[in-house]
């Protein structure tokens, strides 16, 4: 499962109305090849469910994940900081065992 923290269900829902998301939009969270550690995560909204996506609704944030980014993000929380060091998404995943300085990469 990937919990959605307070700070970053609020950003989803101000993205998504400024962006004018169609009905029924979700938040795609995954991990790809990259970064100084290895994997990087990669989100984005999308609308269109694939075969092997497992999906998720917390604290009112419908998230989908491919089968394979899973493996990598179970138990992970989504938050958003907007202070002084930087702003943004950022990934609480309990299974990365070494991450980057800035946070956008980790590895298993």
């Amino acid at each position: 499962m990937i919990k959605v923290r307070d700070n970053a269900r609020e950003q989803v829902m101000k993205l998504l109305a400024n962006e004018g998301a169609p009905e029924g939009s979700f938040v795609r969270v995954g991990v790809k090849g990259g970064g100084c550690s290895g994997l990087m995560y990669k989100m984005d909204f999308d609308q269109d469910l694939k075969e092997d996506d497992k999906v998720f609704e917390d604290n009112g944030v419908k998230v989908v994940v491919d089968k394979k980014s899973f493996l990598y993000l179970v138990g992970t929380e989504l938050d958003f900081s907007g202070g002084l060091n930087g702003k943004g998404f950022q990934f609480i995943n309990p299974n990365a065992n070494r991450t980057c300085g800035c946070g956008e990469s980790f590895s298993i």
